[in-house]
């Protein structure tokens, strides 16, 4: 029987996930990375200041990006509501209305629970 902890053992894998969180190449990597990042940010927020128009534009832009997202998901609900229905009907009818009712039902319980949610304070 071999001294110290097995290989998968709890104490071997904190001590190895440690050693991988603490690799100094990768924390200077990451670092590194997020300082690159901040020096692009602050140097495109300085070319919107100074081009009110092109800020606009992004701004526009970024808005009907939302508005198209917004679009977009509301078909794929649409297609959603629109299979499951086709899904309903092609059950048969006991087995339809059995399944409708216990839809509801968790529909019903589910929105409660986001406007109960929304109401606390």
């Amino acid at each position: 029987m071999a001294d110290g902890p097995q290989e998968g053992e709890p104490l071997d894998l904190l001590v190895k996930s440690t050693r991988d969180l603490l690799r100094p190449e990768e924390l200077v990597r990451e670092a590194t990375r997020d300082i690159v990042k901040d020096e692009i940010r602050r140097h495109l927020e300085k070319t919107l200041k100074e081009d009110p128009a092109l800020e606009q534009d992004l701004k526009d832009a970024v808005k009907d990006l939302l508005a198209a997202r917004a679009t977009e998901y509301a078909a794929l609900v649409r297609v959603g509501t629109a299979t499951a229905r086709l899904g309903l009907h092609a059950l048969p009818p006991e087995v339809r209305r059995a399944l409708t009712k216990d839809l509801v039902d968790l529909l019903s319980k589910e929105l409660g629970q986001i406007v109960e949610r929304s109401l606390a304070p």
